[in-house]
């Protein structure tokens, strides 16, 4: 079986990540693999290397001009990208995001989380990535249910999987060295955004060093499409107005994260709308204390392995119960949970699925409720009934 899989980008986020694994992952199990993606500032190949038995193509997208809104480098993109994919080698043809999503004609799609645009080219292209697709897998039951409530689709729940071995087994002395660098800290993963509940854990982070002024809050990772520069100013004005210095990192070498995470005191999860989790599951597979944002997704995924928060205040209690948590009982089902989520699983399921839609007899519904001409913004009557099951999600975000 020949298979395509689609990203949008060569940087770490959480459903490149993703693909790549996934890619790996299906190679070995005797599939003909190859992983499209737009390659931009420059980028020649991922953020990491790719197993040797999965064919990469690294479209070129150059930077576009200064004053480029998001809606024209998004529309860019998905032109870039479908005016290079050539569909007739594949079987299956599996977009990632809903920029790779636009960019082919027919694709079996992984809708990781939903979300909410107000600019009319993104709430068309979000729209379009949903209802085009001939079929759907969802990394949870959660999100599988927004789908089905929100459009009447029917997905293929297929949890991601976890490299278990790489944050379970870090380097004592790298862990050690990022200690020294940073003392006692709690981590969290993802940059400062929206989504990503960075405001209310700097909130959190400032009641909790009240009790606790030795430790840190160390924030790792963050590359994006999008333009947070409005957010970013808002979460550093607000830290200077709470007397406090959270250490940035940045974009971390791959190298360096699992023992990065692995040397946490803590790790935050605080996100305001996820698919999964799965750099919450990586500091589980670390053996790491974890506190998320109470959502029915993350209950579904974490169950008793986490702590749960509402608010900054609850954020912060259930934090610095973590930093003393010494429940072994926890920690081994947090271990457990990880482990348990394996990427060669996740390609079988994907392979089975796969070749279920391959079936002559499989049916492949056409789009529901989908006004005439596909490329057309949805009406205000769809955005409405949409908007009560995805919610309003602060900022933009490609997954």
């Amino acid at each position: 079986m020949k298979i395509a899989l689609l990203s949008y980008s060569t940087k770490p986020r959480g459903g490149v990540v993703h693909t790549l694994a996934l890619a790996e992952a299906l190679a070995a199990a005797g599939a003909d693999v190859t992983v499209w993606s737009l390659g931009r500032g420059g980028d020649s190949g991922f953020f990491r290397e790719v197993g040797p038995d999965v064919r990469v193509r690294i479209v070129p997208f150059p930077e576009g001009p200064s004053d480029e809104t998001v809606g024209a480098r998004i529309l860019r993109s998905i032109a870039t990208l479908r005016e290079a994919f050539d569909p007739s080698p594949y079987d299956i043809v599996h977009a990632q995001d809903c920029i790779s999503a636009n960019a082919v004609d027919r694709c079996v799609r992984t809708v990781h989380h939903l979300d909410h645009f107000t600019t009319p080219e993104l709430a068309a292209c979000h729209e379009r990535a949903i209802v085009e697709p001939y079929a759907h897998i969802c990394v949870s039951r959660s999100v599988a249910d927004e789908l089905a409530q929100g459009w009447g689709l029917k997905a293929e729940v297929i949890p991601n999987g976890v490299a278990y071995e790489r944050f379970a087994t870090t380097d004592p002395a790298a862990r050690d060295a990022w200690r020294s660098r940073l003392g006692r800290y709690v981590l969290t993963v993802g940059g400062i955004e929206p989504r990503k509940g960075s405001l209310d854990l700097l909130e959190a982070y400032a009641l909790l060093r009240a009790e606790r002024p030795e430790v840190r809050l160390v924030i790792a990772g963050g590359e994006t499409l999008f333009d947070y520069r409005d957010y970013r100013a808002r979460w550093e004005t607000r830290a200077a107005e709470l007397g406090v210095e959270p250490v940035v990192l940045g974009q971390v070498p791959e190298d360096d994260l699992p023992p990065l995470v692995a040397a946490a005191a803590a790790f935050a999860f605080p996100s305001v709308k996820e698919g999964f989790g799965l750099a919450a599951m990586e500091a589980l597979a670390a053996g790491i204390p974890l506190v998320v944002r109470d959502l029915p997704v993350l209950r579904e995924v974490f169950g008793p392995t986490a702590r749960f928060a509402t608010t900054p205040r609850s954020l912060a209690t259930e934090l610095a119960a973590a930093l003393t948590d010494n429940d072994a009982v926890r920690r081994t089902a947090g271990r457990t949970l990880a482990a348990h989520h394996t990427w060669p699983t996740a390609a079988q399921r994907h392979l089975a699925f796969y070749r279920k839609l391959s079936e002559p007899n499989t049916p492949h519904p056409p789009p529901p409720d989908v006004p005439a001409g596909l490329h057309q913004t949805p009406s205000s009557e769809q955005t409405h009934r949409r908007q009560k099951t995805t919610g309003a999600n602060p900022g933009w975000h490609i997954r």
